[in-house]
């Protein structure tokens, strides 16, 4: 995603939520001057500034969540505009209705002055033209910025097995793309644009970041290099597009959209769009304060027991690696001796997990009789929303993992560095310690393909059935 498209995206919701505010001033003075119907008088009716403040706030409010929702901020390198101001048709329809509804209802209790219904009618007129008037202006900014250079343009690798002549001028003629070169195994002639023959060189060009997207056309490589180009694709947060019917559609998490007349397929990477962060983040904020000041008390007791026990630091830091393999300080209630690191080299031998890089030993010397208390209800995981809160982890994603752990990972599984870590998700609410390193590996991916709220409550819910039923680790 490059900084532009993300700038451009986001600078929508206060742009949009200004134009509703306005839009119920301009409303209020059109409706002092006219109510616009033909041959009918309808008595002036007005309100004062004071409550048109409320009720132009509570508007932008309800116009910017019910856009959210309706994908309305959906970040799409390609739109039909004839689609697009549809869609904003239909969602001024919805905010009027809803919103009338919310005057209705909330009339008396939080509203004591009523707005007349024509300035709100005249409000969703307005809002509606200025909304698809802003639209418009800013994909002509954006685009006019981009043609001339100011912006960077989205690198595009193209693999191709025949001249397609219609597909790559399409793609020379879009103000968005930079044509980085085709891909296949024979050069084909009469092309003349840059030809990369070795699989080796566009996992490099992945990798490198030297690329912004793949738009597969027909290849001539085989099943198996196309996969690992898919994964590296994948791991690296390349867009990966192909033209329908040229790759499997049995995958999910795809969106069609149109480069030109030309349909083609986004597998995405991640199922967490750019909005949905936004608000995942938000709900992480505000849970990790929420849960921090409540269980402040229970922080206090536990630290105390623990420091009672050996006079040291009762909280343990340990280095993890996060999203895109950075690395950061996870803190845990100590529940293990303090020379832990130094006995866990003499361990290894009798290391249980012999399916993947984890360590673990079902009756672990180093740990402590209050750290296996503090375990078995997972107290000891808690400081763990001190990193929810400072933005290093997330409440809900894949396990976070050791910087030596993850050095023995093998390719596909780098997968799951491609969210936050969470205190919890779906390895640890699903099976648990039961599942082989590639299961929990299976259930983190499906996680970041698949993201949901409701998915995301599932975990919650199901973690803490998982620890309230649990007699033992």
């Amino acid at each position: 995603m490059k900084r532009h498209e993300l700038f451009f995206w986001i600078i929508k919701v206060p742009i949009e939520a200004g134009i509703i505010f306005l839009a119920f001033f301009l409303a209020r003075d059109i409706r002092l001057v006219t109510d616009l119907i033909p041959d009918v008088h309808l008595p002036v009716q007005t309100v004062s500034t004071e409550s048109l403040v409320n009720f132009a706030l509570v508007g932008a409010l309800v116009y910017i969540l019910l856009s959210a929702f309706s994908g309305l901020y959906k970040m799409r390198i390609y739109q039909s505009k004839i689609q697009e101001f549809q869609d904003i048709l239909l969602i001024s329809l919805y905010w009027f209705f809803i919103y009338i509804a919310i005057l209705y209802l909330s009339f008396g209790f939080i509203y004591t002055e009523q707005i007349p219904r024509l300035i709100v009618l005249f409000s969703v007129i307005i809002s509606t033209v200025l909304v698809i008037l802003e639209r418009s202006i800013l994909s002509k900014i954006e685009t006019s910025l981009i043609q001339k250079w100011i912006l960077e343009k989205t690198k595009i690798l193209l693999i191709v097995r025949t001249n397609e002549k219609d597909i790559i001028e399409t793609v020379r003629e879009s103000a968005m793309y930079e044509i980085f070169g085709y891909a296949q195994k024979e050069k084909i002639d009469g092309l003349d644009i840059p030809y990369i023959s070795w699989i080796k060189q566009v996992i490099s060009a992945i990798q490198s970041h030297r690329i912004d997207e793949i738009l597969v056309v027909q290849s001539d490589f085989t099943r198996e290099e196309m996969q690992e180009i898919f994964e590296y694709a994948r791991i690296y947060g390349v867009r990966y597009r192909y033209i329908a019917n040229s790759f499997e559609t049995t995958k999910i998490n795809t969106e069609i959209s149109f480069l030109g007349k030309i349909p083609v397929i986004e597998i995405k990477n991640i199922g967490l769009t750019p909005w949905w962060r936004i608000w995942k983040r938000v709900f992480d904020i505000i849970f990790s304060f929420i849960a921090l000041i409540c269980l402040f008390p229970v922080f206090l007791i536990v630290a105390v027991i623990i420091y009672s026990q050996d006079r040291h630091n009762p909280f343990y830091k340990s280095q993890r690696v996060g999203k895109n393999g950075e690395l950061f300080q996870m803190y845990k209630f100590r529940s293990m001796q303090i020379d832990a690191e130094k006995e866990k080299r003499k361990l290894l031998s009798k290391n249980e997990r012999k399916d993947g890089p984890l360590f673990k030993i079902e009756n672990d010397p180093r740990i402590t009789t209050f750290g296996k208390w503090i375990r078995k209800f997972d107290i000891d995981e808690l400081p763990q929303l001190y990193n929810v809160l400072i933005g290093n982890m997330s409440l809900i994603g894949p396990r976070p993992h050791l910087k030596d752990e993850v050095k023995l990972y093998k390719e596909y599984q780098k997968r799951v560095l491609t969210l936050k870590p969470g205190i919890t998700g779906m390895a640890q609410s699903h099976g648990r310690h039961e599942n082989t390193f590639d299961d929990e590996v299976r259930l983190d991916t499906f996680y970041i393909e698949n993201w949901s709220l409701l998915l995301d409550m599932k975990i919650l819910f199901k973690t803490i059935g998982v620890v309230l039923g649990r007699k033992g680790r």
